[in-house]
């Protein structure tokens, strides 16, 4: 698709005469641009963000196979508005159902910042993005109406931990041959004690359902800085899901911070989590979350096992990766998850 003032003007309802554009941030599934707006009226803003699919050939048949254009869409047209978690607005979503091909025209959050998932956070920021996740999930804790949105990613049936144990055994040989030499040899040893039980691990889940984002780590998150912006806004709605919570926060957790900080602080931003859960009338147990987040440290180990194979690649993204792993691992080490599963 091509980027002109009239297209603009006609998503935008408003006379744009100019436009110039330019990439932004690190998208692996998707192509980002910073657009800057010239118009004569006052409501049009300087800039808008607008998402596409990504040029790269394997990215883009990810994006289209596993729906994932197609759900941002639908996020925004269904769902932003029901939750109280910060995104930016949306001006405009298509999605063609014959290409998968989509389009969205997004707020500019600028002046905020991108977090950077390869260098981590500090805790504040970190508490941030955790009482965020709150708002996103206690707004539909346990609605049972999620069940009529179908785009939503769930389990859907008993062949589930089936397909992702075949999804980790055709990836995991791929993802060992680029990533072995940042692992340790415990680490090594988790990957090959957990392969066997990745079915039970989907399998046996259970507990409370709501809106999930599935992918929410720094990459995916704007952060405030000395010159404005909210405190955090969550981007890359490309995931979205009705399932268990806590996966949310123990993915967040177990990459965004450097293990040592991880270490000494996530028992406190869970207990952050649980009483931000308050302002929705959600009781939780903190000793039923801790025992939530210590299995569900896991799905970090599988996106970064999977996503690593499916996506295209870059010095970035295997930096990326390569920090992912070896902290989600270093997590399950820390809270014994493997006898969690």
């Amino acid at each position: 698709m091509e980027i002109t003032a009239r297209w603009l003007s006609e998503v935008m309802n408003a006379d744009i005469s100019a436009v110039a554009h330019e990439p932004i941030g690190d998208g692996l599934v998707g192509l980002n641009l910073r657009v800057a707006l010239t118009s004569p009226d006052d409501d049009v803003p300087r800039s808008v963000v607008v998402k596409l699919p990504s040029l790269d050939e394997t990215s883009r048949a990810t994006g289209v196979g596993l729906r994932n254009y197609e759900r941002e869409v639908k996020f925004y047209e269904h769902l932003a508005s029901t939750v109280d978690i910060r995104v930016p607005a949306c001006h405009h979503g298509e999605w063609d159902e014959a290409s998968g091909d989509f389009a969205l025209v997004l707020e500019d959050m600028a002046p905020a910042e991108q977090g950077d998932q390869v260098a981590g956070c500090d805790v504040a920021r970190a508490a941030d993005a955790v009482r965020e996740l709150a708002k996103l999930h206690g707004p539909r804790w346990n609605d049972p109406s999620l069940d009529d949105l179908e785009f939503l990613a769930r389990r859907k049936g008993a062949d589930d931990g089936a397909e992702l144990a075949f999804m980790w055994q055709m990836f995991e040989p791929g993802f060992m041959a680029t990533y072995r030499p940042h692992l340790s040899d415990e680490a090594v040893a988790l990957l090959g004690e957990f392969g066997p039980r990745v079915a039970a691990w989907v399998d046996n889940r259970s507990g409370p359902a709501t809106v999930t984002h599935g992918d929410y780590r720094l990459d995916n998150l704007l952060f405030a800085t000395p010159s404005g912006g909210p405190a955090v806004t969550a981007v890359d709605w490309q995931t979205p899901g009705h399932g268990g919570p806590i996966g949310d926060v123990a993915y967040f957790c177990g990459a965004g911070l450097l293990s040592n900080d991880r270490r000494e602080h996530e028992d406190g931003l869970l207990a952050e989590y649980v009483a931000a859960l308050g302002a929705y009338d959600v009781d939780v147990e903190l000793d039923w979350v801790r025992e939530q987040y210590r299995r569900e440290a896991f799905a970090g180990v599988i996106m970064a096992v999977v996503a690593s194979q499916v996506v295209g690649g870059s010095e970035r993204s295997e930096a990326m990766f390569a920090a992912m792993a070896t902290r989600h691992l270093q997590h399950c080490l820390d809270l014994d998850s493997i006898d969690a599963v």
